[in-house]
């Protein structure tokens, strides 16, 4: 069975975005997948100084708690990674991890001399956001990025779960449709990381 890494990167522990991480987890453990979970808010993580120091291994020099984070996504074949939406992007938190992931793309880009959308991907992910407004690009850049930052990663973003109009905190339990959507993606996630298979 695949390994998983859900992240969340919500600065609050019972936010939305966690809550229906939890269920994509929940969903993923019943379908015998292996799951890790790791909260940005927890880690101690410097933003990356764009010192390059990676251009000798791919690996960020900083030492941190990014460095296991960072073994940890070598080791899984899926990704599920949540956050609320701030200024229409991913939260601080989120930012901050996915600069640190820059030492990936000079891996892959630099030291590997990869051609951008040539390589197959070797992980699927999940991404997981919640927004308070019902704008119509409300997720516009929140996915770019995330795209961009799962191509660094060799994932590909096999499926996003937006959701507008939640705010505060506890609000998505209003949402019993939204809680099994993500139980049900991550019960999916499982089984196409298992298999090869496209759900």
């Amino acid at each position: 069975m695949g390994k998983i890494l859900a992240i969340y990167g919500s600065p609050r522990v019972l936010g939305n975005t966690s809550q229906l991480l939890r269920q994509a987890v929940q969903g993923a453990r019943d379908a015998g997948g292996i799951v890790e979970e790791v909260v940005l808010r927890d880690l101690k993580m410097s933003p990356c100084l764009e010192i390059y120091g990676c251009k000798e291994t791919g690996r960020c020099v900083l030492r941190d708690d990014f460095q296991k984070l960072y073994d940890q996504i070598l080791q899984v074949k899926g990704l599920m990674l949540a956050s609320p939406i701030f200024f229409y992007t991913v939260s601080a938190h989120t930012k901050i991890f996915m600069d640190r992931c820059q030492s990936f793309w000079v891996k892959k880009y630099w030291l590997e001399g990869a051609k951008f959308g040539v390589r197959e991907p070797e992980r699927k992910g999940l991404f997981i956001s919640v927004g308070a407004t019902r704008g119509k690009k409300l997720f516009d850049g929140a996915l770019l990025t995330v795209r961009y930052f799962f191509d660094a990663l060799d994932t590909e973003l096999w499926r996003s779960l937006l959701y507008r109009g939640l705010d505060f905190e506890g609000d998505v339990l209003q949402h019993k449709e939204f809680l099994e959507e993500a139980y049900s993606a991550g019960f999916d996630l499982a089984q196409v990381v298992d298999h090869g298979e496209r759900a």
